[in-house]
């Protein structure tokens, strides 16, 4: 199953007024992104899902100038930098009635340096091509193509450039190479107060696709009724995948010749990386008294009474290490950039954004030397349920009894 996450992501960048919105709207055949002759139309990031033919699915996102000023076009350019960093392809949209600019000379070097695939397009040509233009794009050996947005010029020939270049590669499995066909996956689904009303949350509908797709027997039962689920089923399952609070509860019902994981540790695997969340656990009983610990997720959201992320994590590591532990809070797209300063960052599931920005979240506590884990590893780590939790997964084993972990839950 594709979710506007697990598409190619095609950001459009620029100046102010260079025609980024415009050729959005080409692109899709519909007026999506405000059109205007002002400088500065566009402010925070606008995305929008289109099927690029023949490639497929894809997300396009809109972006403010590069050369927006001001305190306030300072964080637009900043909510800019992270939209270019979490994409897969990049479309440079420039004026072609003028030179490139020093914004744009950076854009271009910054491309590179974080090795995102690029194409120039040098629109409104209508009004004529400025010739050192030209040269420079000669020099910079950038490939480029010169488009109309108003006169529709050019515009299949750059599509079927963006499709030629887009990445191919596939986005790794969530559960699907756990299972085989016919096999019997128990999915454990608590219904809690954080829980959306009327819907599943994000992991829980991607695993069951999935394991749909792998024509495999789906169970779904709440936590209170697994043990009856389990005595009524007439051969025991394959796989219990169960939400990371309930895990304890869990562990206890499911027999130790059934494979038990949680649906965070999934995604643990999908988005993030398994032997980096190991590396994390380690971190936990390292902790002192005044550590400063970054509770990190990705989307912003109504607090309950009792939340994840801002009550119960923070509850239960300091009870679990004993320690006075200071707490930072970082929601949405705004990650922290002096990572620095904490010794410890417990990052959510990741579900809300792609694999590539989780990626690079691993690589930036990674230049800074912190340590990073997921909720539902840290979750099932406390609870004592880990090993057990990784043992589907064989690297994870490795890299824990490498690792030499130790589990203490106080």
């Amino acid at each position: 199953m594709q979710t506007s996450l697990s598409k190619k992501q095609i950001v459009f960048v620029g100046r102010r007024n260079a025609g980024k919105s415009s050729l959005v709207n080409v692109f899709l055949g519909q007026d999506i992104s405000i059109v205007s002759e002002i400088p500065g139309t566009t402010t925070d990031p606008v995305k929008k899902s289109m099927e690029l033919l023949p490639y497929g699915p894809v997300m396009l996102i809109d972006t403010a100038g590069i050369d927006d000023f001001g305190e306030l076009g300072q964080k637009r350019i900043s909510r800019t930098i992270r939209a270019i960093s979490g994409a897969d392809f990049a479309v440079v949209v420039i004026d072609a009635t003028k030179t490139l600019s020093t914004e744009e000379y950076e854009l271009l070097n910054y491309l590179d340096k974080i090795s995102i695939p690029f194409v120039i397009a040098a629109n409104k040509i209508e009004m004529g091509i400025n010739p050192r233009l030209l040269e420079e794009m000669q020099s910079i050996n950038a490939i480029h193509y010169e488009i109309s947005c108003k006169l529709g010029v050019g515009i299949d020939s750059l599509k079927r450039k963006v499709i030629r270049m887009l990445p191919s590669g596939d986005e790794p499995p969530l559960m699907g190479d756990l299972v085989s066909q016919g096999d019997i996956v128990v999915l454990v689904v608590p219904i809690d107060l954080g829980a959306p009303k009327n819907r599943l949350i994000l992991p829980q509908i991607q695993t069951i696709r999935e394991a749909l797709d792998e024509d495999t027997i789906v169970v779904i039962a709440k936590d209170n009724e697994l043990r009856r689920v389990l005595a009524t089923l007439k051969s025991k399952p394959d796989l219990v995948i169960t939400d990371s609070q309930a895990v304890i509860h869990v562990a206890a019902d499911v027999p130790d010749d059934i494979m038990l994981t949680t649906f965070s540790i999934l995604m643990a695997r999908y988005k993030g990386d398994l032997k980096t969340f190991i590396k994390g656990l380690k971190r936990v009983n390292e902790l002192q008294n005044g550590d400063r610990i970054l509770i990190a997720e990705a989307c912003s959201h109504h607090e309950q009474k009792d939340d994840i992320g801002t009550v119960k994590i923070p509850r239960w590591l300091r009870s679990h290490t004993g320690k006075n532990l200071q707490f930072d809070y970082s929601h949405g797209n705004d990650f922290p950039e002096n990572l620095s300063q904490y010794r410890l960052i417990v990052h959510c599931s990741a579900c809300m954004i792609s694999r590539k920005m989780m990626q690079m979240r691993l690589n930036e506590a990674s230049l800074m030397g912190v340590p990073i884990v997921n909720y539902g590893m840290l979750i099932s780590y406390m609870n004592g349920a880990v090993p057990r939790a990784l043992l589907p997964f064989g690297e994870a084993v490795y890299e824990w009894e490498k690792n030499n972990a130790r589990v203490s839950v106080n």
